[in-house]
């Protein structure tokens, strides 16, 4: 039985703008709720260079409310990606790690809402979070299917793809096929890790297999290189000892009034005491979403529209009513 990991590191990205925001709620809630997390939190921030338009850095106060809250903001530069693909960001902040210690990598938008040092990390492993729908590939009319576009990514790579398959769902169905959301992922060596993701990334990006033609990369890229990296290290699938990832530990939840509409009652509770604070809170306020979601009570109206037992079989129905009402914000 795999026993909890006693020490990683874990990186987020900080960005000027919404991302500084979303940093500053993910430092709070790690530091909260995760007391005997003794690895650090880096915070990767892209400098500025000719592949952004302007200047990505945070400010200067968030910087110092990041390091206030244990965060170590760290610089780097972008060497492929960019304005053009900020999910790049997760791949190329990999580098401010150190390398050769276990890491957990984390997109912003997450609430820790549990003890992250008590899941069972298997760091020799690698995975990532399983909570992904048919995104991608897409469908098309003249498409060759799952499986040529999936077995042409791992033969470009010299990787097994048999091994990859969950045999236990049907052929040419999208779960058969090792695909997972970026929005966490883990492994025990950020420099290999970052390095095989980057130049997958890449590789796919500038000479796509014929399989992909008419494939769209934006914005999938990092999710269709991602299970390669992972099963080109060694790992799979996560193990169900990591529940608690998308669970009761962690809450991707992306957009507040999403996280509003089909959030427990523990995790908006959760959301609300991190970010009351007075020195959390006069930094949060400043940007829109949170000031009017949280502080203004307007997540509790968009709340009440729905019956959390029953909510929209789709996501694009419950954004659309939330739409309709004047409460969308991101």
């Amino acid at each position: 039985m795999t026993t909890p990991a006693s020490s990683f590191n874990i990186m987020i990205v900080g960005q000027g703008g919404r991302l500084e925001y979303e940093a500053l709620l993910f430092a709070a809630s790690l530091r909260k709720h995760s007391p005997d997390f003794d690895g650090t939190l880096f915070v990767a921030e892209p400098q500025p260079g000719p592949l952004w338009k302007g200047d990505p850095r945070m400010s200067a106060p968030m910087k110092e409310a990041l390091a206030n809250l244990g965060a170590q903001v760290r610089p780097f530069d972008s060497q492929h990606f960019g304005q053009d693909y900020p999910q790049g960001n997760k791949i190329e902040g990999l580098s401010v790690l150190p390398a050769d210690a276990p890491f957990i990598f984390f997109d912003t938008d997450t609430l820790i809402t549990g003890d992250i040092t008590a899941l069972p990390f298997d760091f020799d492993r690698p995975a990532a979070s399983m909570r992904r729908g048919a995104t991608w590939p897409v469908e098309e009319l003249y498409w060759p299917g799952y499986t040529a576009i999936w077995k042409s990514l791992y033969d470009r790579f010299d990787l097994d793809f048999e091994s990859s398959l969950d045999l236990s769902q049907p052929d040419e169905y999208w779960e058969r096929y090792l695909y997972f959301n970026a929005g966490w992922f883990f492994g025990n060596d950020s420099a290999a890790f970052g390095k095989r993701f980057a130049d997958y990334a890449v590789s796919i990006r500038d000479d796509p297999p014929p399989e992909l033609v008419i494939q769209p990369l934006d914005p999938w890229l990092d999710q269709v290189a991602l299970p390669l990296v992972i099963h080109g290290l060694g790992g799979g699938r996560p193990d169900p000892g990591l529940d608690g990832l998308d669970g009761d530990v962690t809450c991707h939840w992306r957009v507040l009034p999403l996280l509003y509409a089909q959030g427990t009652d523990d995790q908006i509770a959760i959301l609300e005491d991190v970010t009351a604070p007075n020195k959390i809170k006069k930094l949060l306020k400043q940007h829109e979403p949170f000031k009017r979601m949280v502080y203004q009570g307007r997540g509790h109206k968009v709340r009440a529209m729905f019956d959390r037992a029953n909510l929209p079989r789709h996501e694009r129905a419950l954004r659309n009513k939330i739409k309709s009402a004047g409460f969308w914000m991101r």
